[in-house]
């Protein structure tokens, strides 16, 4: 018997196996296999299936038996009484479609789990994530592009440090998403090859040698998304290390978009008591407190972060999924499925608001920043070399009593276009300028 957590498999994971039911009904008619009219009842009861039409009848638990067998026949005896009372609906003669003769002909819930699985992960990557992806890699190459000539403190450790701009900070995640997303990519054609035909362990019993194929070239007609039968369907099915990995490069995106989450929440600190470096408007229409009027937090950032901790969690859920079973299968097949689909849906839309709602709004405060940026004690070790040691010693001295770097060279006599020149920020933050 099945748990009743109540845990239901995403609206993806239902479309795919219905998918397959249908591109597996139509092979087996190409094939001579299965009456058309069998077929065609088949397909169109599937097409329904994969526009939500019977959702409410898909009742089996995630936590099931390990192979996904339980979803594979709510499908088929779904499938197949639906099919059914299309035919009687047809008229001519009434034929009763199986379950298990019709619908799974040439099929097993061995290699249907594996394959309906990876289909999703795939699916919901090109659908969804990849297009989130590239959105928040365009809103932060805008953004720091805006912010290139904004300069502020450089900080390590959380203290002072040389002169950076923000244009600089934010293009660094710009490079990390693209990374991120080239990765991904990588691994996604990984998961696109399907042990489909493999049947119950790997070796295609009861089924046509053509099947696995015939199915897989009606599936890339209908979706585009360039599925391929596995190299090894033994692999695939007894392996789910390709869904493993493609979790393990989630759980290194959602590291970097809790790190890009991170700075931003501390450049938005304030107004008065934090850093107050950066303002986003958007974040003002959401009230950010029950009894403080008018105060406002960062709230799209800090449910981002909480994105980025439930997909780095799964990870670790799917690393110990992926060990699960024994020779010709993985018992972790529903598990796996479930959690990264998730991880998919969850960032796609975390990528998605974050880039809308936030970086496309984020205003610098450039005088607050570059004063913070000319006040940092770590600059007088760049101008050292152009006031000299013992200068630059005096200089500290009076920074540390509170005064800029900017008002302790006023003290020392320097004029304020002396100090501008010595204080030429767009070098110091880019130190190949002049040379």
């Amino acid at each position: 018997m099945f748990l009743d957590t109540g845990t239901r498999f995403p609206r993806k994971i239902i479309w795919s196996v219905a998918l397959i039911k249908r591109e597996a009904a139509e092979a087996n008619a190409s094939l001579g296999l299965l009456d058309p009219r069998i077929a065609s009842a088949i397909s169109e009861a599937s097409t329904e299936v994969m526009g939500g039409r019977h959702d409410s009848k898909v009742l089996v638990d995630v936590f099931q038996t390990g192979s996904g067998t339980g979803l594979n026949m709510n499908l088929n005896e779904l499938i197949a009484e639906r099919a059914t009372e299309l035919l009687v609906k047809g008229g001519g003669k009434r034929i009763t479609i199986h379950a298990n003769d019709h619908v799974n002909m040439g099929q097993s819930s061995n290699d249907i789990g594996p394959s309906a699985i990876r289909v999703a992960a795939v699916a919901l990557f090109s659908e969804e994530l990849a297009p989130s992806m590239g959105k928040a890699s365009k809103s932060l190459l805008a953004l720091s592009k805006r912010t290139s000539a904004v300069y502020k403190a450089g900080r390590t450790h959380l203290r002072d440090a040389l002169p950076v701009t923000m244009g600089q900070e934010f293009a660094a995640y710009t490079d990390a998403f693209d990374h991120d997303l080239k990765l991904l990519r990588n691994v996604i054609a990984y998961t696109k090859e399907l042990p489909i035909g493999g049947t119950a362990v790997g070796t295609g019993v009861n089924a046509d040698p053509r099947f696995g194929a015939a199915v897989v070239r009606g599936m890339n007609s209908s979706t585009k998304l360039g599925f391929s039968e596995a190299r090894s369907r033994f692999r695939a099915m007894r392996l789910l290390s390709d869904l493993v990995a493609l979790s393990s490069i989630l759980s290194v995106t959602a590291l970097d978009v809790y790190r890009l989450c991170q700075d931003v929440r501390l450049m938005f600190s304030g107004p008065l008591t934090g850093l107050g470096e950066i303002e986003i408007p958007t974040q003002e229409e959401v009230a950010g407190s029950s009894i403080m009027p008018g105060k406002t937090n960062p709230v799209t950032v800090e449910a981002a972060m909480l994105v980025s901790a439930q997909v780095m969690g799964l990870d670790r859920a799917n690393q110990v999924a992926g060990m699960l079973g024994e020779f010709e299968l993985s018992m972790g097949v529903p598990l796996l499925g479930y959690n990264v689909t998730m991880q998919v849906a969850l960032l796609s839309e975390a990528l998605r608001k974050l880039s809308s709602v936030v970086l496309d709004h984020v205003v610098p405060n450039v005088k607050r920043n570059r004063a913070s940026a000319e006040a940092s004690p770590a600059l007088i070790t760049a101008i050292s070399p152009a006031i000299g040691y013992d200068k630059a010693v005096k200089v500290g001295k009076r920074v540390a009593r509170g005064l800029s770097v900017r008002d302790a060279l006023r003290q020392l006599g320097y004029t304020d276009r002396e100090i501008t020149k010595i204080l030429d920020l767009q070098k110091l933050v880019n130190p190949k300028i002049g040379k």
